[in-house]
């Protein structure tokens, strides 16, 4: 009895104050742990303070000690017990989602934050900033994408454009992902806003927000983030932005995301904000349903090759350069981990090619004759 007239309280309450907003069909309920913050317990409930002057749609539930507050506290001395009690609160549905510090994900599951970037105001998915997807780079940066996708669309963004940041392993992502994509996986690439173009993302595009989900490793994601968020201060107070986001990954069964030591009350209410959109967008069923279909392309089978060790049969040779001949031409696109083997792999052709650094990375410079053999070959070696 005594629970249905909770139940019953707080529909009334919803609908008295959905007459007064404007805000019909109930808050959503997020946690918020006060322990473990560089800034103290007050930052946070500050935070919690932020939000419902600016949010009518959620209403926070603070889990830490005892302190005078106005807000539905549930007791815990330390961040230990905090996290006990936001498992609990989540398991019972009590709260929806929560957001809290210092978490540690299982293996495969990790966040995704978002960013307010500062030359358009564009907010942009940065896919991953903490956790460990993969322990391969080149898997976890192709799961990235994946799971990115899954929390824009879970945030309103029906179609999210994807590029990938400029770092080691990028083209070999690409290709990977295109190959989802040829296989019947639904991925919209977007294209670098300087001239030359691409799916590869420079510095101007990330602070231009030029794709929708920008996926890199956790740890180049991770100092993204610090970056955004407290270029303004030196570091030691984040102000912008929406933290580091949920954690997403195959099996992922709770909203759980995450805001750091040093994250100040407009970026904890940011992320409250992330927390209560992917909560209402169902981000844990999209992630799950995105993993499927990109399964279904031959997610697994790719993987699997990424993983696949080299055996002494399987490495490769080493190989006599053909006649040297003047290169006036060069072919971009091959990841700089793979340029030394795409090149020697040309030689094996009897193509002459030698390497290069272009201003988007490795290049393979050669013979503008040669070049479409070259480009042929590359493609069918899978250097392309």
């Amino acid at each position: 009895m005594e629970n249905i007239n909770k139940q019953l309280s707080k529909a009334f309450n919803d609908m008295a104050d959905g007459m007064l907003s404007g805000q019909f069909g109930g808050k959503t309920r997020i946690g918020l742990t006060l322990t473990g913050s560089e800034l103290g317990p007050e930052e946070l409930h500050r935070a919690a303070q932020l939000v419902v002057a600016q949010y009518s749609d959620i209403e926070p539930v603070l889990i830490g000690q005892q302190m005078e507050t106005d807000f539905e506290l549930h007791q815990a001395d330390d961040l230990l017990q905090s996290h006990e009690v936001m498992e609990r609160l989540l398991a019972e549905g009590d709260i929806q989602g929560c957001v809290t510090l210092h978490y540690t994900f299982p293996f495969g599951i990790s966040t995704f934050g978002k960013v307010s970037t500062p030359a358009t105001g564009r907010d942009m998915i940065i896919a991953s900033t903490t956790g460990t997807t993969d322990t391969n780079r080149i898997a976890a940066m192709v799961k990235n994408a994946i799971n990115g996708i899954a929390l824009a669309k879970a945030t309103g963004i029906a179609e999210p454009t994807v590029g990938i940041l400029n770092i080691d392993g990028a083209s070999q992502v690409e290709r990977h992902l295109r190959k989802l994509q040829d296989q019947g996986y639904g991925i919209r690439f977007t294209e670098s806003s300087r001239a030359d173009g691409g799916v590869t993302m420079r510095g101007n595009d990330l602070l231009k927000g030029t794709p929708d989900v920008m996926v890199t490793d956790s740890l180049t994601g991770n100092i993204m983030m610090k970056i955004f968020s407290s270029f303004t201060t030196g570091g030691s107070y984040e102000a912008f932005g929406y933290g580091y986001g949920p954690g997403l990954g195959e099996g992922s069964d709770k909203l759980i995301t995450i805001i750091s030591r040093a994250s100040g009350a407009p970026v904890i209410a940011g992320a409250m904000r992330l927390c209560a959109d992917a909560a209402k967008g169902r981000v844990l069923d999209i992630c799950s349903d995105e993993i499927k279909q990109a399964n279904k392309a031959g997610l697994d089978q790719i993987l699997t090759g990424l993983k696949k060790p080299k055996t002494a049969a399987e490495e490769k040779p080493t190989v006599t350069a053909p006649p040297v001949k003047i290169t006036d031409t060069d072919i971009s696109g091959i990841d700089i981990l793979e340029i030394e083997d795409a090149c020697q792999s040309l030689w094996a052709a009897g193509i002459y090619a030698s390497t290069g650094m272009g201003c988007t990375g490795a290049i393979i410079l050669i013979a503008n004759e040669d070049k479409e053999k070259a480009t042929a070959h590359l493609k069918t070696a899978e250097y392309l």
